[in-house]
C-alpha cells in the first residue's frame, strides 16, 4: 500500500475536526475526497503535506511512518499562488530553486510545457495567461516536485464551467501518462466520479470515513459520466446522511 492514514486525530480551537480518521490509497491510485462542506477535507490534505501537526494516529507511506513536512507529498492548493512579477518558466521552477537544482528543474520544465499546454509561454508573466493555463503551470510546479503522491485542494474550483471540464479532461490524460499517486478534495460530485479510481466520502466534522465507491472504468469520456445517474445518487445520498449524522466518535470505514 502506497499511502495508509489511521486513527487519524486532528483538533483546532478545541474542536474536533477529524475523529480517528482512517482510509489506504495504493501506488498510482487516484482517490477523492468528497464530503459536506466544512467536514474537514482540505485538513486532511494540509496534515499530509506537513502543513497542520495531528494529535493521534499514524500517517506510513511505503509503509514508513511520514510526520510533518516529507519528500513524499507535493501539496497544490485551491489558489494558483503565482507570484506575478515571475515568468511562467520561473514559477514552475520554484522548487527548483528551494532545493538547489534550478539548473535541472529549467531543463526538465522547459520539456514538459508542451504536454501541458504552455509551449511558447516560457517567458510570460501570470496575467498574461487564461485561468486554465495558470492551473496548469500550478500543476507543473507541483509536478516537478518529484514527490510520490500529489495532494489537490480543489484545483479547479474557480474555474468556469467550459473550463473547469476542459482542465479536468487535461488531468485525466496527465494521470494516466505520469502514472501519479494522486489523492483530490473536491466538492464537486460529478468531477470526484470522471477523475477517481475511488472516492471516500467523510461526514459532518468531526470526520471520519463513512463510505466508499469504487469506479473501475477506465475509458471515461463526458456521454459516460452522464449516464452515471445511479452512482450520483448512491453517493449523493451518502454525503447528505453525513451531513446529518449524530455518530458515535470513532465509527469508521476505513479500507484494510
Amino acid at each position: 500500500m502506497k499511502l495508509r492514514v489511521e486513527e487519524l486525530t486532528f483538533s483546532y480551537d478545541n474542536k474536533k475536526i477529524l475523529d480517528r480518521m482512517g482510509f489506504a490509497v495504493e501506488e498510482g491510485e487516484f482517490v477523492s475526497l468528497l464530503g459536506p462542506s466544512g467536514s474537514g477535507k482540505s485538513t486532511v490534505l494540509k496534515i499530509l503535506a506537513g502543513v497542520l501537526p495531528f494529535e493521534e494516529g499514524e500517517i506510513t507511506v511505503d509503509g514508513m511512518p511520514v510526520r510533518g513536512l516529507s519528500r513524499h507529498f507535493a501539496y497544490m492548493p485551491q489558489n494558483d499562488l503565482l507570484f506575478p512579477w515571475k515568468t511562467i518558466l520561473d514559477n514552475v521552477c520554484l522548487y527548483g530553486r528551494i532545493h538547489g537544482s534550478l539548473k535541472t528543474a529549467r531543463r526538465e520544465a522547459k520539456a514538459s510545457f508542451p504536454e501541458f499546454g504552455l509551449a511558447g509561454y516560457e517567458d510570460c508573466y501570470p496575467s498574461q495567461l487564461s485561468g486554465g493555463m495558470r492551473q496548469r503551470a500550478a500543476f507543473l510546479r507541483t509536478a516537478l516536485c518529484k514527490a510520490d503522491i500529489l495532494l489537490l485542494d480543489e484545483p479547479f474550483g474557480a474555474l468556469d464551467v467550459i473550463t473547469r471540464g476542459e482542465m479536468q479532461d487535461w488531468l485525466l490524460d496527465i494521470h494516466r501518462k505520469m502514472n501519479r499517486t494522486v489523492v483530490l478534495v473536491t466538492h464537486d460530485m460529478d468531477e470526484a466520479i470522471y477523475l477517481s479510481d475511488r472516492v471516500l466520502i467523510l461526514n459532518q466534522s468531526p470526520a471520519c470515513i463513512t463510505g466508499e465507491f469504487e469506479i473501475r472504468e477506465r475509458a471515461r469520456d463526458r456521454e459516460w459520466l452522464y449516464s452515471q445517474g445511479e452512482l450520483r445518487g448512491e453517493i449523493y445520498r451518502q454525503i447528505m446522511a453525513g451531513a446529518g449524522e449524530v455518530r458515535e466518535s470513532g465509527k469508521n470505514m476505513a479500507p484494510q
